[in-house]
């Protein structure tokens, strides 16, 4: 698979059939994960994304955690007021231990948050027993296209450390392989219970097949979730897993 370029993360460049197919394997993916039965479930998402409603919508009542630098999305709360709550906050200290039933972390919230492993051990401070993390995060696949599209060729081959990008609009992004992700969630305290890439199937496969018949994208949306690449950190820009606090 061919890495996406950085101006087309945001969904801002010319690959738009591929992130219509990204964004509805999120969400069956997400549908898929949400616990059976209604339960209080903490969204770290930064409210970047739609996940919180569609829980919300599936019957359960969602705490979203909302990024500082962005302004709420008034709509999406009137649409879903009556089982979404927004919160703005630096971190978790205001939720007691043991109180929520999940945790989403999508929009790569973990990679955002330099301090990830604090953050992380937070989210095991709050899950309860038997609860349940869903996990987002940038892929080592994506720290070195980045990487090689500003010529830092000399930090290509430093795969086993951390890896800090910085991105063209000064903000910077960690990124993990799969065994990296594992001790994260780990050191937690989690244990795992899956990792995959986010998507296996190339920008440029999707886009060939969309463009030749737009009805294919519930046959590409299933092809892409009956895949099993699991721990395998050599496609995708992105990496998702699953934990559980036992």
């Amino acid at each position: 698979m061919l890495p996406i370029p950085a101006e087309e993360l945001n969904g801002s460049g010319t690959l738009g059939p591929y992130w219509t197919f990204y964004r509805a394997v999120v969400a069956e993916q997400l549908s898929q994960w949400l616990p059976d039965s209604p339960s209080v479930i903490l969204d770290l998402s930064g409210g970047r994304g739609r996940w919180a409603g569609q829980a919300a919508r599936a019957g359960h009542q969602v705490l979203e955690v909302l990024d500082f630098r962005r302004t709420l999305d008034v709509h999406a709360r009137l649409r879903d007021a009556d089982r979404v709550r927004q919160v703005r906050a630096d971190d978790l200290a205001f939720l007691p231990d043991e109180c929520v039933d999940a945790v989403v972390a999508e929009e790569r919230a973990m990679s955002i948050e330099l301090m990830a492993e604090s953050a992380m051990s937070d989210v095991a401070r709050v899950l309860r027993p038997g609860g349940r993390a869903l996990v987002c995060v940038d892929s080592l696949v994506l720290g070195m296209a980045i990487l090689a599209e500003q010529g830092q060729w000399q930090h290509l081959t430093q795969t086993g450390e951390v890896m800090l990008v910085p991105w063209p609009d000064g903000s910077i992004t960690r990124c993990f392989s799969s065994g990296q992700l594992r001790e994260l969630l780990m050191g937690a305290g989690l244990e795992v219970e899956w990792m995959r890439p986010r998507t296996v199937l190339s920008p440029s496969t999707v886009d060939h097949i969309l463009a030749g018949d737009a009805r294919a994208l519930a046959y590409l949306v299933r092809t892409e979730l009956e895949a099993q690449p699991e721990d395998n950190d050599t496609v995708g820009i992105h990496l998702l897993a699953s934990a559980r606090k036992t």
